[in-house]
């Protein structure tokens, strides 16, 4: 009988290795492998491999060749979900869906599956949650019951033939992590059972054309738990992020093969479950009559459309020998070249204080278009001067102080005209070149004329 073969992969990257080691030979992380034990792989394994999964000869065609058709899409009946998917489902694809303990993955999917069911043939397979704790679910969140399956497993070769005698249309597994492979002897969440798993059930995907929506764990610095190569199998990878305790959760989309990417869904949590947000901009904005210095709103781009932000700083006399530099919703790093921006080129030293920055709401601005905002915000808190409140601020900063212009700068400020904002101070190559209606756009090249103009 043959050897089982040992190897040690990297979870990052996905690299193998015949002996651990304690760093990663190939994306330089450590302490990232992880023990992998395989089956040898019979000569038969290996003929069928080189023949394809259908036992056909692999057929060579030139790309003009190819006929191009439109991918039939599956409406999920959520706007917002639509929206991020790209404009809904496609059969044949793999989503996976991440997210923190209590961000609501099972529920919206829940929610989708069962409204669904009612027009085609659905299957959901929970491994975490008996039969009866979904349906207390369904039941609570008053969602029609009738037309969808269920079913309790965690063997992946089991919920393939359940699958394929059950022929759904959408399949759910609910989650990767507590999935397992009988033929691997390592246990359900480690590296090899999560690739393997995925793979498989991709691959059944794949071949029947069968949409595949899977959950997946996130560690506690926020990122998917299992291997990075989980990311690069599926066809399309959300995340809905969001605390337990929040009321609006953000749906975000990393990777998408059939859509934009990083494009930005927003949900509010109820009774009912999670409902659309259609117009996140308003509930973002929810600022108090009388603005307090330090705040200050832009508009940022998420995948094809304008939001609308508030950003608050607070700058304070620090205690301690290396001041504190907090941001949530903001990168650290950035926020600590952006003051280094100021200092130099604005004249302005706050090396002294602590600066703390937030992005009000639970929104995670990851685009560069908030620079000049967040600077300003932080000025307007030192110099403790509230900002008018009808002023909307846009621009990158750049190195030398320079404002350099952001992407789709006139929907910008339409958007923010249509929000009653009367005054928007941008880079002067974002200067729409016809008048918006009620505002005045202030165009500036610096930082110095930024700050010239407002204080």
């Amino acid at each position: 009988m043959a050897k089982r073969k040992v190897a040690y992969v990297c979870t990052e990257c996905g690299a193998d290795f015949p002996k651990w080691q304690g760093q990663c030979g190939a994306c330089a992380e450590w302490n990232t492998l992880s023990e992998f034990v395989t089956d040898p792989a019979s000569p038969s394994t290996h003929s069928a491999r080189r023949s394809g999964y259908a036992g056909e000869t692999v057929a060579v065609k030139r790309l003009d060749e190819i006929e191009l058709t439109d991918a039939p899409r599956i409406q999920t009946g959520i706007g917002e979900l639509d929206r991020v998917l790209g404009g809904g489902l496609v059969p044949g694809s793999a989503v996976l869906i991440g997210g923190s303990p209590g961000a609501g993955k099972s529920t919206v999917l829940l929610q989708v599956m069962c409204q669904l069911a009612e027009n085609m043939k659905c299957l959901y397979v929970t491994g975490e949650e008996s039969l009866a704790q979904v349906a207390m679910r369904a039941d609570r969140l008053k969602l029609p019951k009738s037309g969808l399956h269920m079913a309790a497993e965690t063997d992946v070769e089991a919920i393939i033939d359940l699958a394929r005698k059950e022929q759904p249309k959408i399949l759910v597994v609910d989650s990767i992590q507590v999935m397992f492979l009988a033929a691997l002897q390592s246990s359900p969440g480690s590296v090899a059972q999560v690739r393997e798993s995925a793979a498989a059930l991709t691959r059944f995907a794949k071949q029947t054309g069968t949409v595949l929506l899977i959950v997946g764990h996130v560690t506690k610095d926020g990122m998917l738990a299992g291997p990075k190569v989980l990311e690069h199998m599926i066809d399309c990878s959300l995340m809905l992020e969001g605390s337990a305790d929040a009321r609006y959760r953000t749906l975000r989309g990393l990777k998408n093969r059939f859509g934009a990417v990083n494009e930005l869904g927003v949900f509010a949590m109820t009774e009912q479950g999670l409902k659309e947000v259609k117009n996140p901009s308003a509930i973002f904005l929810n600022r108090a009559d009388e603005v307090s210095s330090g705040s200050l709103v832009t508009v940022v781009w998420e995948g094809t459309r304008p939001l609308l932000v508030e950003l608050q700083a607070l700058v304070d006399q620090s205690h301690l020998g290396n001041p504190r530099r907090v941001c949530v919703g903001l990168e650290q790093n950035r926020l600590a070249m952006l003051l280094a921006v100021l200092h130099r080129h604005g004249g302005i030293q706050v090396g002294d204080q602590d600066v703390f920055a937030n992005v009000v709401g639970g929104v995670k601005v990851v685009e560069t278009g908030a620079d000049l905002a967040l600077l300003l915000s932080i000025v307007s808190s030192f110099r403790d001067k509230p900002l008018s409140k009808d002023l909307v601020v846009f621009g990158e900063v750049g190195l030398s102080g320079e404002i350099r212009p952001v992407q789709q700068g006139q929907d910008r400020l339409q958007e923010a005209a249509k929000h009653g904002f009367r005054k928007a101070i941008v880079s002067r190559s974002n200067s729409p070149r016809a008048p918006i209606k009620g505002m005045e756009v202030v165009a500036v090249a610096t930082l110095a004329e930024a700050l010239e103009q407002i204080f």
